[in-house]
């Protein structure tokens, strides 16, 4: 029985990133053996397990046959038998086909440490084609180092094609794709998840309603890269920058998903399509089982980022209105990842990037002056009920037509 470090662990330690989780493969052992050792079993279609004192998950070195479609439709067998070598090339990429021996020598059999050294992602062999899964991880690794340069092998890509002509992408299970999306939106450069689905035709089945963005048409006068499809993935770049948060990234990269069903016969004007893309956003979330605090933030977005571009041309009412729906009242760091997500769209744009936004600090005052009416005083003066609401909202609006009215001209 032999222990072996394997994976992310090895592969971010070479690539000298910190290392957060630390995975292992057990060679020449049992489930029994394990137990005995007071390793504690967790899996279920293999034996995996926690050691007892770190935690760590340790696998028993396994092999993998496709029995199946999707990425469950394998059977595995995992045995003292079976070597290193053959667990290592069950794996995706060469660079996490590493392992390293308790004295700290690396076992590469697969050249990763090669790979490493050229920055690029490459399969370790045939039998990556078939886990239609593994299109959406290579995205997702791609996004995740595209900032150290790394690029994928031309013969990935090509197997990465042929896993979406197969039809086998549309047997991934909706859990799957959120989770690697999501994680793909965690990243430094989630942009590039998603410019990789499209270029091997993922994005067109998986989300069909970001594909039909990429080549309709903006007003040049506002989107100098005209493409909505490039207006959006440089808006999701944008929003990056300003914002770790997921609710916040895949907003931004949802904002326009209206304008893919604009009549071509309007182009390039999409007028009414922060309302049309609410639908659209509704049914990707649902599609995907997404959270709702993320799918409700993306439907305002899509509904109000226009109108908080216009924000200066906007009537106290219309300002007010915006804010109830909103209900900054009881979530007010909704409105702040509302205005990111608008600052991102704005930005977002070729040679726009460097722009000041602020509308944003315009907004932020405006809900501070409304903010600042009391509903103690109003419920000392002998309101009561639906009257207390009524009188609040009357104080508010009030207060924020004095304000705007003393605000200079923009």
């Amino acid at each position: 029985m032999k222990t072996y470090l394997v994976g992310g662990a090895v592969r971010d330690q070479l690539l000298g990133l910190p290392v957060h989780e630390r995975d292992w493969v057990v060679v020449g052992a049992t489930p029994e053996q394990m137990l005995t050792l007071g390793y504690q079993q967790v899996g279920k279609d293999f034996p995996v397990f926690l050691h007892p004192q770190t935690h760590d998950e340790h696998a028993l070195a396994r092999t993998e046959r496709k029995s199946g479609s999707g990425y469950t439709g394998f059977t595995c067998y995992a045995a003292p038998d079976v070597t290193l070598e053959q667990d290592l090339l069950r794996r995706d990429l060469t660079i996490n086909a590493i392992a390293q021996d308790d004295d700290g020598t690396l076992i590469d059999p697969y050249h990763g440490q090669r790979d490493l050294e050229l920055r690029i992602l490459r399969h370790v062999s045939v039998a990556f084609s078939e886990d239609p899964l593994r299109v959406l991880r290579i995205a997702r690794f791609a996004a995740r180092y595209a900032n150290l340069g790394f690029t994928i092998a031309p013969e990935t890509w090509q197997l990465m094609k042929e896993i979406v002509n197969s039809g086998e992408i549309a047997h991934l299970t909706a859990e799957r794709v959120w989770k690697e999306t999501e994680k793909a939106l965690s990243t430094r450069s989630p942009q590039v998840f998603f410019e990789v689905l499209r270029e091997c035709g993922a994005l067109a089945v998986l989300f069909p309603e970001i594909n039909n963005l990429f080549g309709v048409p903006a007003p040049e006068k506002w989107h100098p890269e005209i493409d909505t499809g490039v207006h959006v993935l440089m808006v999701l770049e944008m929003a990056a920058t300003l914002s770790d948060e997921i609710d916040v990234r895949f907003s931004a990269l949802l904002h326009d998903v209206g304008k893919g069903v604009t009549p071509e016969a309007l182009w390039p004007h999409h007028h009414g399509h922060g309302l049309a893309g609410i639908k659209l956003v509704e049914d990707i979330c649902q599609r995907y089982k997404i959270p709702n605090a993320t799918r409700e933030l993306a439907c305002l977005v899509s509904e109000y980022h226009d109108r908080i571009h216009t924000i200066y041309q906007l009537r106290p009412d219309s300002i007010l209105s915006m804010l109830n729906t909103i209900d900054v009242w009881r979530k007010p760091h909704r409105l702040e990842q509302m205005l990111l997500v608008s600052e991102a769209d704005y930005r977002g744009r070729a040679g726009w990037q460097q722009k000041a936004y602020p509308q944003a600090n315009y907004l932020r005052q405006a809900f501070d002056v409304v903010n600042g009416v009391s509903v103690k005083d109003i419920i000392d003066q002998g309101f009561t009920g639906a009257d207390i609401k009524e009188q609040l909202n009357k104080r508010r609006l009030e207060a924020l037509t004095v304000w705007k009215e003393n605000q200079p001209q923009s």
